[in-house]
């Protein structure tokens, strides 16, 4: 596998990052990620020859508590240690900027993958609004 280059805030645009939602999870996703990324703490992507294979998105309270959302990694390069190479350095960054506490939310099939990342389980709550 090619050398993958991990970056802090690079701000893909908005045609690359459908393109991984929609490789990843057969999804649009959203209509406008800059508005979403200028508002969080940092997010962190994945380019293999300046490809982006995989993205990490860091929500934040404004104050200590961040959230992560969004990680994903295109389907050609899962179990590469990409998502935990992103959620390391998610991590990192947040600790610099004076998090204390990341939360995560995740689906049953992911648990292995967070628990490997160094979250705990918690019991959480979570609505749906339409």
């Amino acid at each position: 596998m090619d050398v993958v280059d991990i970056r802090i805030d690079p701000f893909p645009s908005q045609q690359t990052l459908s393109d991984l939602w929609r490789a990843t999870w057969e999804i649009d996703g959203l209509t406008d990620f800059r508005a979403v990324l200028k508002r969080s703490l940092t997010h962190v992507a994945a380019y293999q020859n300046n490809h982006l294979i995989g993205f990490a998105n860091m929500a934040w309270d404004g104050g200590v508590h961040a959230f992560l959302v969004d990680v994903c990694v295109h389907p050609d390069f899962r179990d590469h240690g990409i998502g935990q190479t992103m959620v390391e350095a998610a991590l990192k960054v947040a600790r610099q900027r004076g998090i204390k506490k990341v939360h995560v939310d995740f689906e049953p099939h992911l648990r292995d993958f967070y628990l490997s990342c160094g979250f705990t389980p918690t019991d959480a709550g979570v609505l749906t609004i339409d």
